[in-house]
């Protein structure tokens, strides 16, 4: 009986039970604020990405042929690329295919040294190489 009594006593005691919910939901918080930043990243960086790659499309539109196309879009790329807080040209891989009527640049970034992947571990996060392409037509509107 006097067991009873006891136990009693200690589930109806109420003191700590913050500190006991935040040690179960604090860790699972702190992983979902991870999970936000590194996707948050991901999504800022994959946008810069695609804006760089449009502008070397639309600087590659100009050129006469395939040489000058090329020389046009990595001009734009390194003009452009430096306005970007964690993009590097250096990791920046740049490409340039010629249609018959239209031109086709892809730029294929790799984001893995970013702080945005640091937390890969902790967070399931997506390809660290973010690869974008932006077409455009050539003259004959």
């Amino acid at each position: 009986m006097r067991a009873r009594t006891h136990l009693k006593g200690f589930l109806a005691e109420q003191r700590g039970a913050a500190a006991l919910e935040f040690a179960i939901v604090g860790p699972m918080f702190v992983v979902m604020l991870l999970g936000l930043c590194g996707y948050g990243g991901y999504f800022w960086m994959s946008h810069a990405v695609q804006q760089v790659t449009n502008d070397a499309a639309r600087a590659a539109m100009a050129g006469l042929d395939n040489t000058e196309r090329t020389a046009l879009a990595t001009a734009a790329l390194n003009a452009e690329i430096g306005d970007y807080v964690w993009l590097e040209r250096n990791k920046a891989t740049l490409t340039v295919t010629n249609a018959s009527d239209r031109v086709t640049v892809a730029i294929s970034y790799n984001a893995a040294d970013t702080p945005f992947w640091s937390m890969k571990g902790l967070v399931p996060m997506p390809s660290s190489t973010i690869s974008r392409s932006a077409t455009v037509r050539l003259g004959g509107y």
